[in-house]
């Protein structure tokens, strides 16, 4: 045989690393953090091993438990001492989030990104404001444009807290237009938006439910999150977030839908971020404790997987274990 071709001489230990396409590193990663006005200790979560709830009093010094392993970002989360129709506590000036974000960037050099939604906030756990029996009328939920006014000042009162950036991730069509408008008119004018564009209605989000106590009461939430079966519509949804001034385009979750994390990198220059979510974190670990498979190993490859689709940043619970390796 007259091999002329032999991919194999790039392989050996010397210039394996010299021409590797893709690298993963610890300022790729966002580490989302839990944290909970219902609780004074930390509250394990039971379906997403080696993460917590932690009380407001312990914000700080969780975060900079993040930051010792060189991870520099955080995406915040809360859960509030209590709920309502309409979500209230989520734009409350002494709001769970609120509070956390002011001692963390007091206190830290840590980039504060906040999550802005109303599903932990609200006592039905949907994303927004009810439309009338949508709890008997399983085609009913959410009132858009009525939604769109709490989502601004759901982000207003993060930037007046001191937040790095937002990420709004219900869905709500013109989220992005509302928000940006909202922080422009209070002076923001340089708080960038990460948004939620492509985010689909997954059955990878269980234990992320249990950790943000944001479970819908009834339904689902079909009518505002996309189509798994669809890939198209996310050229739409992001080509509306981009519109309205969108600043980073998130996919979410990110292992199943790695062709829709290429299509947005391939068609659009904005950094792109993509959401290892809870379910992906929770199945490898559940593998790793039957000794099937290498928890180390998997959850480094799959973050390496969702970089080489296109991602800038990568959202994931195992951003501290990595990038300890990293």
């Amino acid at each position: 045989m007259n091999l002329t071709q032999r991919p194999r001489r790039l392989r050996t230990d010397g210039v394996r690393p010299l021409v590797r396409e893709t690298d993963l590193s610890a300022s790729d990663l966002i580490a989302p953090v839990f944290v909970d006005a219902t609780t004074d200790e930390r509250v394990p979560i039971e379906t997403m091993p080696g993460h917590e709830r932690v009380p407001v009093a312990d914000a700080v010094d969780r975060v900079e438990e993040v930051l010792e392993t060189g991870v520099e970002a955080v995406m915040l989360f809360g859960v509030p001492e209590s709920k309502d129709e309409r979500g209230s506590r989520a734009w409350a000036e002494d709001g769970v989030v609120q509070e956390a974000t002011r001692r963390i960037t007091d206190e830290t050099d840590a980039y504060v990104i906040t999550d802005v939604c109303l599903c932990e906030y609200t006592d039905h756990g949907h994303c927004g404001v009810l439309e009338d029996a949508a709890a008997e009328d399983p085609r009913l939920t959410v009132r858009n444009d009525e939604t769109l006014d709490l989502l601004g000042k759901i982000a207003a009162s993060h930037a007046a807290a001191g937040a790095d950036m937002v990420a709004p991730s219900g869905m709500i069509d013109g989220m992005v237009g509302a928000i940006r408008a909202a922080l422009d008119a209070q002076g923001n004018t340089d708080v960038p938006i990460m948004s939620y564009a492509a985010k689909y209605e997954s059955a990878f989000y269980g234990p992320f439910r249990d950790a943000a106590d944001g479970a819908p009461a009834f339904g689902d939430r079909r009518h505002y999150q996309m189509d798994p079966a669809n890939a198209r519509e996310a050229r739409r949804e992001v080509d509306l977030d981009v519109e309205q001034g969108a600043d980073v385009l998130m996919v979410k979750p990110a292992l199943p839908y790695l062709d829709i994390v290429k299509e947005v990198r391939e068609s659009y220059d904005h950094p792109v971020a993509a959401y290892n979510v809870s379910g992906e974190y929770a199945m490898l670990h559940a593998a790793a404790e039957k000794g099937w498979l290498d928890l180390e190993a998997v959850a480094y490859e799959s973050l390496l997987s969702i970089k080489r689709a296109g991602a800038d940043l990568i959202l994931t619970y195992f951003a501290e274990d990595l990038a300890d390796e990293l």
